[in-house]
């Protein structure tokens, strides 16, 4: 962590943050990603919310929906991408959380992260989501 200021890009953020963040932090408190989750830096922002697909790989998406909560205005589109990748992935493992979270922001959320969290739903359930938003 205190070499993230030479991350500067996604591809970077993506590599290190689920083995190396998440890794790190299962087992252990996590509010370092509460605090990335927070930062102005966006890089920062995508690393709390990848890190949390390690834990989502053991079963755990507590975080996952927390962040995501968190990040629901973020103004950067590769932290929506990102959000809705993590949230897609935590909605296999928990479809009701998933569904909980959508069903509070959905109408309110960036398109792209609503876009990537619906994708593996049905067509009637996305278009349930999509309508939701006008």
């Amino acid at each position: 962590m205190k070499r993230h200021d030479r991350i500067n890009n996604w591809d970077l953020v993506d590599r290190s943050a689920p083995y190396v963040v998440g890794g790190y932090l299962f087992g252990k408190p996590r509010n370092i990603l509460y605090k990335l989750a927070r930062s102005k830096n966006m890089w920062e922002r995508r690393t709390a919310i990848v890190s949390t697909y390690y834990f989502i790989r053991q079963g755990d998406v507590n975080d996952t929906f927390k962040i995501a909560a968190l990040l629901i205005n973020d103004k950067e589109d590769l932290v929506h991408k990102a959000t809705g990748w993590m949230l897609r992935f935590a909605g296999d493992k928990d479809q009701k959380k998933l569904l909980a979270l959508l069903d509070k922001y959905a109408a309110t959320m960036p398109r792209t992260m609503l876009r990537y969290s619906i994708e593996k739903f049905d067509k009637k359930k996305r278009e349930y989501y999509k309508l939701d938003l006008f």
